[in-house]
């Protein structure tokens, strides 16, 4: 009887929150209200020195030091090893497995890149915050994806997998604009550490060497040398992913599911959204560096997107997923436009002086929310008409 009522009102309603495809989507837009009221309330500077504080390593580990680089460098480096694996798996047997349709999300992703720095630049050329113009490049795939999951069946799994795609394709691009023209010099030795160690895990199955711990030993010495290299950490998660045999894949996806969705992604989602809002923050719609944020990123990434793939269409070079059509790729395109996190780091490193910081931190949240606002509702109608 016990069992059977403990059943009832601890696991029964778990259970359902795991299954309902929705349920990662609420939770990160409601951790990310939360946080976001908490760091503009009085207990700001606590709530902030929480997610900065640091652990006093021995400096020759070189390890990150803060709570918030350990999530935004380490956890979220498991979050793309899920990712990469579940794109691995369509290239190879999926969505994704023809050459015409694995082409659409590489060109989607270009485009969705320079569209927003082209329109980001018509606004600033020649400006004091010309430098931003990396700022709208960027898609935030934890948020895109998560408000792709809030609509259900009303997204066709191929539209989805194909956002996963570009998203993924889109921060690498992202991370080599980063590591070329905003972050510090490439540390060559790590970087061809890192190159040797992907070679060896490529190598392990034509050696007949079954999947092991060894594996994960050298999973996590790529994750340090990209780590020290310059480059994103996170990459790491992306290469690993690829180099794990097709008979693991869905083991291992099927074990990371629940600890990724429900664990890995709110914390991330709620420590990079403790942004304080500047108390000037009317100044900052007012202000050509705004403008071209929020313009990149709401009209840029979808404008980039569409004609990227009408291009590729129209030469015959690549092919829409299947069951989807043209509305629902531009709704894709829009939802691309949520920059968030990326994006707010990308301004980091574009600028030192704190007030420009906060504008275009303001620019990059109001463009982020308009995408997600706009895209939902886009797919949502969308969707509604398909049915009709």
């Amino acid at each position: 009887m016990a069992e059977n009522l403990i059943t009832r009102i601890l696991i029964n309603p778990w259970q359902r929150v795991i299954n309902d495809s929705r349920s990662v989507g609420i939770i990160l837009f409601a951790g990310s209200a939360v946080s976001m009221v908490l760091a503009n309330t009085d207990i700001s500077d606590a709530y902030l020195g929480f997610w900065n504080q640091a652990f006093h390593l021995p400096g020759y580990l070189h390890l990150p030091h803060a709570l918030l680089h350990w999530i935004n460098d380490g956890l979220m480096a498991v979050f793309f090893f899920l990712v990469g694996m579940e794109i691995k798996r369509e290239l190879l047997a999926g969505e994704l497995s023809s050459v015409k349709k694995s082409l659409l999300p590489i060109f989607a992703a270009v485009g969705g890149m320079i569209a927003p720095a082209v329109i980001y630049l018509l606004f600033n050329k020649a400006t004091n915050y010309e430098h931003g113009w990396g700022i709208p490049m960027a898609t935030d795939i934890a948020f895109s994806l998560g408000v792709a999951s809030m609509l259900g069946k009303k997204m066709p799994s191929a539209l989805k997998i194909f956002l996963m795609a570009l998203a993924i394709i889109d921060d690498l691009g992202a991370i080599l604009v980063i590591a070329f023209f905003y972050g510090s010099a490439v540390q060559w030795i790590y970087l061809l550490i890192g190159i040797a160690i992907t070679i060896v895990l490529i190598s392990l199955p034509k050696l007949k060497i079954s999947f092991g711990w060894w594996n994960y030993v050298l999973g996590i010495l790529l994750w340090y040398c990209m780590y020290n290299s310059g480059v994103h950490a996170t990459i790491a998660g992306v290469i690993f992913a690829f180099t794990i045999p097709l008979s693991q894949l869905e083991k291992m996806q099927h074990s990371l599911h629940v600890p990724v969705n429900f664990i890995i992604l709110p914390i991330f989602a709620i420590a990079n959204t403790a942004i304080v809002i500047p108390d000037n923050i009317t100044h900052a719609f007012t202000s050509t560096l705004s403008y071209g944020i929020i313009l990149g990123l709401m009209l840029g990434k979808p404008l980039g997107i569409v004609l990227a793939c009408r291009m590729l269409v129209r030469l015959k070079w690549g092919e829409l997923p299947a069951g989807v059509n043209w509305r629902q790729l531009t709704g894709v395109g829009i939802l691309a436009g949520i920059g968030f996190t990326m994006s707010v780091f990308i301004a980091m490193l574009a600028f030192n002086e704190p007030a420009i910081q906060d504008m275009a931190k303001v620019g990059v949240l109001a463009g982020s929310v308009l995408s997600m606002v706009i895209g939902y509702m886009w797919l949502r109608f969308t969707s509604a008409e398909k049915r009709s």
